[in-house]
Formats: structure tokens, sequence, C-alpha cells
């Protein structure tokens, strides 16, 4: 029997420590433990997104093609976070030495109690949907039905996003 596989798009994002080595060892242990990433963003310096804070962010969308389904992906992102210093002491959001998201996985809509695709806010993040665009240029958002594109020029930007490297 053959699984089928899925390209997830993933976007890390780290604003404590080495911020530029956590998402290299984010990007090596998501390889190892998730699938083959297939293509990768830009880096883009952000603000925080819902809380304050002195430090900024670097975000990178990362496309991983897996036979992994949905909820085995997150439980290995979980495991990634801990193993690379993240913390989950609360449910605020907080700074963090790094941060894996999964934004969307091709045209899948998934709702479950510990995980939502596309990710519940992404079309209200600016600094999600730029390093998206770069990896996944054609793809539509498949509940809103409009390219990812379009919802990022029509989004009104209120963080500085900035191309880091």
């Amino acid at each position: 029997m053959t699984t089928k596989s899925i390209r997830y798009v993933l976007l890390t994002g780290a604003d404590l420590g080495n911020r530029q080595l956590n998402l290299e060892r984010a990007f090596n242990l998501i390889g190892d433990k998730i699938g083959m990433i297939i293509n990768a963003s830009s880096i883009f310096e952000t603000e925080p997104w819902g809380f304050q804070s002195t430090t900024m962010f670097l975000n990178q969308a990362l496309m991983v093609e897996s036979s992994l389904k949905p909820e085995v992906v997150l439980e290995r992102i979980l495991s990634i976070e801990e193993e690379l210093g993240r913390s989950r002491a609360s449910d605020q959001w907080t700074s963090r030495a790094i941060d894996i998201d999964i934004l969307c996985a091709n045209q899948l809509i998934h709702h479950s109690e510990k995980l939502v695709i596309p990710h519940k806010h992404l079309h209200e993040r600016t600094f999600a949907l730029r390093p998206l665009c770069e990896v996944t240029p054609e793809w539509i958002h498949p509940l809103i039905r409009k390219p990812y594109r379009e919802i990022l020029s029509e989004l009104i930007e209120t963080t500085v996003t900035e191309k880091a490297h």
C-alpha cells in the first residue's frame, strides 16, 4: 500500500538566542523527522505578532513533502521545538527560541481539537504570507478561495517586514 505524500508549508520562527542557528537546526530536524524539504523561502526579519517584545523574529517558510498525516506532523513539530529549547509554559504568545507552525498543506482542510489547517490566523499575518508566497506562488487558500498572493496584497500591513537575507 502506497501512502500519498502531502506538501506541507511550515513556518519557522525565532526571536531568542542565535536566531539564524535556531532556524538552521529546525530546518535540519524537519528534514530528518518530517520529510524532504523541496523549497525554502528567504529569511524575513519581522516584529512580534500578538504580543510585545524588544526582540525581532526571523521567519522562513519551508515546503516539505511528507507521507505523514497532519496529526503526526504536529507531534513531530512539537518534539523538534522541545529539542531546540521551546518551553510551552502557558497559552500566551511570548518570545521563543523556535516556533514551527503548519501554515497549509496542498488544498487540505483539516480541523481537529489539536490542529487546524490552513492555520486559523494565516490570512491575518503578513509575516507568514510573505514567505509562504515565495514557496507557493500559485496556491489558493481552500477556505477563502483566493490565491495567497491576493490575500497578502489585500492585507493592510501593520508590521515592519523586511528581508534579512
